[in-house]
This record gives structure tokens, sequence and C-alpha cells, in this order.
């Protein structure tokens, strides 16, 4: 059998990059020679959701040490940061899958993010006493370089860019 034959009538042409295309033999029309836009958890999304997932690793760590071992030191902290850990993690999963339902709900968690980064920033300079530990989010990020007041913006215009129904940001290739 010749490699066509294995390959399932695939082809491919300098157009598409030397990606493979199905012959379409159900009299469908073929495939043009237009580059697909490239889906939300490609190229720079990877990035995001690499560094979501870092956020997620670390404040999920942390929040488990805090809550087993010191939990009574600072609760409302230490309850906090294991809020912000489900967060990452939510957003973190939602972002990596494609998909309109998988939209929504990055959108609701990064949405909660930036929330939580906003109402703990504040919190922790309006009532520091509640704050004997720092969190993922206390004084905006401030004990991660402020990465976690800036990620939610970041991903915000990522998925604003990326909305399902919308042809991948208009052509804009990542």
């Amino acid at each position: 059998m010749g490699k066509r034959a294995m390959s399932g009538n695939l082809s491919s042409t300098p157009a598409d990059d030397g990606r493979a295309n199905a012959d379409r033999t159900d009299g469908a029309p073929a495939r043009t020679g237009r580059k697909a836009p490239t889906p939300r958890n490609r190229g720079v999304g990877m990035l995001i959701i690499t560094a979501y997932g870092i956020f997620a690793v670390s404040s999920f760590a942390r929040a488990l040490y805090q809550i087993l071992t010191d939990f009574d030191a600072s609760p409302v902290a230490y309850s906090l940061s294991g809020f912000a850990a489900a967060v990452y993690i939510v957003a973190t999963l939602a972002l990596a899958r494609i998909g309109a339902r998988a939209w929504r709900l990055a959108l609701i968690a990064v949405l909660v993010e930036l929330t939580g980064v906003l109402g703990v920033g504040l919190w922790t300079y309006l009532q520091p006493e509640l704050f004997n530990e720092a969190t993922v989010w206390s004084h905006f990020g401030e004990g991660y370089a402020f990465v976690p007041l800036v990620l939610p913006f970041i991903g915000l215009f990522w998925l604003l860019r990326h909305r399902p129904g919308r042809p991948a940001a208009r052509g804009t290739q990542a």
C-alpha cells in the first residue's frame, strides 16, 4: 500500500504550511488555502495558560500547607488562599479547553480573580489585622511581583479577543 493510501487520502499544499488536509469525498467543498485562525489555547494563549497553571499549583500548595499546619494563625488569609487556588485551577482548566462553555467558565473565573485581587488587595490595607499572613492576592499580589494584579487583565483581553463565534480575533494570529 502506498503512503497516500495508508494516510487516508491526506494531501498537503504550500498554502497550508505543510499541514495535511483530507480530500473530501462527501461532496462538501474542500478547505480553501486560507490559514485557519489560531485557537484560543495556542500560541500566546498557551503562555497565558502556563502562567495560570503556575499560579494554580503554587497557590494550591501554599494554601494546603498553610491550612494544614497553621490555620489558627490567620484563618481569613488562609481561607482566601484556598479560594484563590480554586479560582486559578478553574481558570487554568477552562482556558486550556476550547468551546463556548469553556470560554464562559474561563471568563467567569478570570472576573472572579480580578474581583478577588482587587477586593482582597484593598482589604489587606484596610484591615491588616485580619491578615497576619499573606495570601496570593494580599496587597494586590505584592508578594508575587504584582503578577496576580496584571494576569486577570491579560486573561480578559485574551478571552475577549477570542470570543466563541467570532472568527478568532478576525484572523489575528497568535
